[in-house]
């Protein structure tokens, strides 16, 4: 008993390292990716418009691959898949390092795209590891090593871009090794070889992974929800560092402590206030309170005035992340166990459509509301529309877990 808890410990040691190495890598280029796609295009606007078709890019390539690494993780196991993508993901920052143009970059962002699709297979090795009633604070764990990973990429990020907008690619290129290194000798296999499924591309595919999310009703409701969800918060990756850096004429190294801020602030949430919160007031109480409060932390960042306000905007922003353990644990819930691959698949798969769709509308509003003469009046209306899909998702949330309250209350009845 005691040996199975402390390799239990070790599991989720391992993981929360993997998982804060591999989003630490993706941090460090946050800040200097739009500058560089500046520096190569010459206009905010226009930069405004290609980091949105970027960041569609890097989405687009999550939606075709995250179902396929889900089922390839449930039929061969969750370790040769997250060595794979660590793998792939390094070279593609070495990639970008050496990019002499828009078109290497847009390569970058299809393989970068592709290796973080991986991302399906860290929760579901969480699943692997957990009980469904576990599965909330676990999936609050995984959320606190990806924000402490974007604590410490950004900053490190806009640090090394005060040296040159190439240098951090370097870094986070040694940071994608480290992590294929360190899983290579220390990360076990989490899916026994009994409970593996067969490889399948009817369920390997986008749209057949959507089958899934409509096989139960409340199931379909929190995954319309999530992509209300995600479609709002892309506006930070779309347009946030050009945004910043136009109207309060912040630097790189300004725009790497502000995603570290969020990223510390989700942090904290995730560590230490999902599980008391979800032990005091259920899943679906958390999902609706974080939803509302991202409403008015998108709002608040839209309409702030100066820098200070903005951040101070960021607090309530980041309350947002109590809505997603919650929704990913209620989900769970309506599934085997063998089909958490391809349910952590669907799941991105719905996630990177809101990722193609979001950054090129928000990289549209923000062209529009920028320039000597904006069609836009607000410079900030990018999140005050991301605000409105907010309330969209808190609404819909509302309205899934009502009904589904409703409908155990028959059963027992």
């Amino acid at each position: 008993m005691l040996n199975a808890l402390r390799q239990r410990k070790a599991v989720f040691a391992f993981i929360m390292v993997i998982a804060v190495l591999d989003v630490v890598a993706m941090g460090i280029v946050m800040p200097v990716l739009p500058s560089l796609i500046e520096d190569f295009t010459g206009s905010n606007a226009r930069a405004g418009l290609l980091n949105g078709v970027f960041v569609a890019l890097w989405a687009g390539m999550q939606f075709l691959c995250s179902p396929i690494m889900g089922c390839l993780s449930d039929r061969y196991g969750r370790r040769p898949v997250l060595l794979i993508s660590a793998a792939g993901l390094g070279l593609d920052y070495v990639l970008m390092a050496l990019a002499p143009d828009l078109w290497w970059l847009a390569v970058g962002r299809i393989i970068a795209g592709i290796t973080t699709a991986s991302f399906t297979t860290v929760y579901a090795y969480m699943a692997d590891v957990t009980g469904p009633e576990e599965r909330a604070k676990a999936y609050g764990m995984v959320g606190a090593a990806f924000s402490g990973g974007f604590v410490l990429g950004p900053l490190i990020g806009g640090l090394l871009g005060e040296l040159g907008p190439r240098a951090p690619f370097w870094v986070a290129a040694a940071c994608s090794g480290i992590t294929f290194l360190y899983g290579a000798f220390v990360l076990p296999e989490s899916l026994p070889k009994e409970t593996r499924m067969e490889f399948s591309w009817k369920r390997a595919n986008p749209f057949g992974a959507f089958k899934l999310l409509s096989s139960h009703r409340e199931l379909f409701g929190l995954s319309a929800t999530n992509f209300l969800m995600y479609f709002a918060h892309f506006v930070f990756p779309a347009v946030f560092v050009l945004y910043a850096m136009a109207k309060f004429g912040w630097s790189t190294a300004q725009v790497g402590f502000t995603f570290a801020f969020w990223g510390a602030l989700d942090m904290i949430i995730q560590l230490f206030l999902i599980d008391p919160a979800v032990k005091r007031f259920g899943e679906r109480k958390l999902m609706i309170f974080g939803l509302s409060a991202g409403v008015i932390g998108f709002l608040g960042m839209g309409l702030a005035p100066n820098g200070p306000l903005f951040v101070l905007s960021q607090i309530p922003g980041a309350m947002m992340g109590f809505a997603m353990p919650a929704i990913m644990a209620l989900m769970t819930m309506k599934v085997s166990e063998s089909e958490q691959g391809q349910l952590q698949g669907a799941n991105m798969s719905v996630a990177a459509v809101a990722g193609v769709m979001s950054p090129l509308f928000f990289g549209w509003v923000y062209a529009l509301s920028v320039g000597p003469s904006p069609t836009l009046p607000h410079m900030g209306s990018a999140f005050i529309i991301g605000a409105a899909l907010m309330l969209a998702a808190a609404l819909l949330g509302w309205a899934t877990a009502r009904r589904a309250t409703r409908d155990e209350a028959a059963e027992q009845a």
